[in-house]
């Protein structure tokens, strides 16, 4: 593996829970993020998957330091920024964009589009070479938008327009890092093929570094060179791409795996499909053990007391299960 752009050791990041009223006082945490270890390579696609409250995107903006960690450790560039205040993580910011699941809610409506790319310019006190608007409208350009539409605003656009013109802000400054967020569930399935492509053809053009945080594995399959499974704050299980999808040895990403479409009518009727049993927990209150053992239907009782240790299985295939399957 080339040189790291992003690791994470045991990062976790939890919300103090109140009791509201004047006199609130703390009654938990939310356990959000809970010891999360991962490494984002040059030029790689890390997808970060699960169910909609597993944490995945916590873990992303926990990563650009939107929210602050409240253990582990973040190295960007090798360099520690866990502690790094607000004042010291601007020179980096240009280094780190990310991508919003909304590309309506994320776009100022009364700002145009030139402005909305040129921001990240006027916030780091950046010339670029041949005048800002010639970058703006280089970057639009670059991501499949008419370079004259610079003076519309965002409901001028439709929804996969929209996503472009954010994926052109996070281009600006020509970071290392991309935190994709969900970026093509709000779309049509028809404009999030082409979304996914532009991101893939970036990648091979100027070596950016993604970590892709999707619920969607199809399209993590397509565009993700490896894959962490997440649970509940907890990462399940992580392998490349097509050795998890291949050879799922987590029941929890074989469950999730049993519920992507196959394009073959025959296979698709005779497979296996796992409905999973119950809600996912409360990150207030995660079950003891194994957080998965309340919805395992391979359950046994050192899953209820004993959290299973992350073990490599195979090179570059970890897992986190006393029972894993193919054993």
């Amino acid at each position: 593996m080339s040189e790291s752009v992003l690791k994470l050791e045991g990062l976790k990041k939890h919300f103090p829970t109140t009791t509201g009223g004047v006199f609130s006082r703390v009654k938990g945490v939310v356990k959000a993020v809970d010891g999360v270890d991962l490494e984002v390579a040059r030029g790689e696609t890390v997808g970060l998957v699960g169910e909609s409250g597993c944490g995945k995107t916590t873990v992303g903006r926990t990563v650009l330091k939107l929210y602050e960690p409240t253990d582990g450790k973040i190295f960007f560039e090798g360099e520690d920024i866990t502690k790094l205040s607000r004042h010291e993580m601007k020179p980096l910011r240009s280094q780190m964009q990310m991508i919003f699941q909304d590309p309506f809610a994320s776009l100022n409506p009364r700002h145009t589009v030139g402005a909305i790319v040129s921001a990240s310019f006027d916030i780091h006190g950046i010339k670029p070479e041949g005048g800002v608007k010639k970058s703006v409208q280089d970057l639009l350009e670059r991501v499949g938008l008419n370079p004259e539409h610079i003076n519309r605003f965002p409901h001028e656009f439709s929804g996969g327009q929209r996503q472009r013109i954010g994926i052109a802000r996070a281009l600006a400054l020509k970071p290392k890092l991309i935190v994709a967020d969900e970026p093509v569930s709000a779309l049509d399935v028809s404009i999030q093929a082409q979304v996914v492509n532009l991101l893939d053809d970036l990648q091979q053009e100027l070596g950016l570094a993604y970590l892709f945080v999707a619920h969607d594995l199809s399209v993590v399959q397509h565009i993700s060179d490896r894959v962490v499974v997440m649970y509940l704050g907890k990462v399940m299980e992580m392998a490349n791409t097509t050795e998890l999808f291949a050879n799922p040895r987590h029941p929890y990403t074989k469950a999730l795996l049993s519920a992507v479409p196959i394009p073959d009518p025959e296979i698709e009727r005779k497979r296996e499909r796992i409905i999973l049993q119950g809600d996912l927990p409360s990150p207030v209150n995660p079950p003891a053990g194994c957080v998965f053992n309340t919805r395992c239907w391979k359950v046994q009782d050192r899953c209820r007391v004993e959290v299973p240790q992350v073990l490599e299985i195979s090179p570059k295939h970890t897992l986190a299960c006393h029972f894993p399957e193919g054993n």
